[in-house]
């Protein structure tokens, strides 16, 4: 459904994308921003699922200033691998380039922004440092508790699973002190990347109930209501 290109930031860096567009008149774009497994046949889908609802849908491949159109799977070995990028994530950098994607498409209406994972942290960073953006949902983002402090410009939403062992329901808690102008879900019985299908901790009644929130969300904030 979708097809690869090219963004620019704003210090000239360019990176590969990800866009797929609806069938008919777009009701507004949403930027989505990947795990640390780079702009994958998972990341794509979830675009190609957006556009199904009516968004033009675009992934930026944050990744490409370390090492150009990397993705991976879902092994332990793909995901060790994977943790390199963010030792020392620059947040700046990946945030730059998310800016990029939203330029990209704020002539089609309305922008929000969805995130897993790494890119559920973004998605917070994006909705408090960025412009432009109605809406922003985070899925299981490690790093928010970090910078809970930081007041976001727009609604936004969290996904966080119960029993995800790389985030602490106290930090969740802490989050949930911290920024209670946000609306923040905890499910039970579900793990880190419990929306991912592809993944051994996919849990569909979590990933269902999360998607029909983000959805609704999306919808009543980007239609203005």
């Amino acid at each position: 459904m979708g097809k690869h290109f090219s963004l620019t930031a704003a210090d000239q860096h360019k990176l590969g994308a990800y866009r797929a567009d609806p069938k008919g008149a777009p009701k507004g774009g949403i930027v989505v921003i990947q795990e640390i497994f780079g702009v994958n046949q998972h990341i794509r889908a979830v675009c190609d699922r957006f556009a199904g609802e009516g968004y033009v849908a675009v992934a930026p491949a944050l990744f490409d200033r370390t090492q150009p159109n990397f993705e991976c799977g879902y092994t332990p070995p793909e995901i060790e691998a994977a943790r390199k990028f963010i030792a020392k994530p620059d947040w700046d950098a990946m945030l730059r380039d998310t800016d990029a994607a939203i330029k990209e498409i704020k002539s089609v209406g309305p922008i929000a922004i969805v995130g897993f994972c790494m890119g559920g942290s973004i998605a917070f960073l994006s909705a408090a440092r960025l412009s432009g953006l109605r809406a922003a949902v985070s899925y299981y983002g490690g790093r928010i508790v970090a910078f809970a402090d930081e007041i976001p410009k727009c609604p936004v939403q969290m996904h966080f699973g119960e029993t995800d062992h790389s985030i602490s329901m106290a930090d969740v808690e802490i989050i949930k002190q911290k920024r209670s102008d946000c609306q923040i879900y905890v499910y039970k019985g579900a793990g880190h990347g419990f929306h991912c299908d592809e993944r051994g901790s996919y849990n569909a009644d979590a990933a269902k109930l999360a998607y029909e929130r983000t959805t609704a969300f999306l919808n009543k904030h980007m239609s203005g209501k």
